[in-house]
């Protein structure tokens, strides 16, 4: 099946996280401590599994690389559901100029480095060619 022209891909915009999600999110982000923050943040994912931001910070926080790559894959593929339920069929446009797709696009990079940090060298490239296929102004000052 052939790609389809970048203008044909319409963009998918996934819906804004409960705002208390997002202030528990702030909140532990903000701990001083990083111990205390990964417990914090932890604690906002398990109570909130399909937040997308929450894995991604998971991610950035993980103290070792195979931590970071398991929170980042799981963000990844609860990402990939969410982008499904809401209408993405594999070639949407998901830009990181729409706020509520960058906890997505953060597990993607965030498993990009994993998988970098792990060797996994095959799935940096294809990671990498997936983040401009969703952006095509993907950059990696974003994540």
């Amino acid at each position: 099946m052939p790609e389809l022209p970048m203008h044909d891909r319409k963009d998918i915009v996934l819906p804004e996280p409960p705002e208390d999600v997002r202030r528990r999110l702030d909140d532990a982000t903000g701990r001083s401590d990083d111990d205390e923050r990964r417990r914090a943040v932890g604690e906002v994912v398990a109570a909130n599994p399909t937040f997308l931001e929450g894995w991604a910070e998971l991610a950035h926080l993980g103290r070792e690389p195979i931590e970071r790559y398991a929170y980042a894959r799981v963000g990844y593929h609860r990402g990939l559901d969410a982008l499904r339920r809401n209408g993405w069929g594999g070639t949407g446009l998901v830009r990181w100029e729409h706020p509520t797709n960058r906890g997505f696009l953060r597990c993607v990079a965030e498993l990009r480095r994993a998988a970098d940090e792990i060797e996994e060298t095959e799935e940096v490239e294809r990671l990498a060619a997936f983040l401009v296929d969703l952006d095509p102004d993907w950059s990696d000052d974003h994540a």
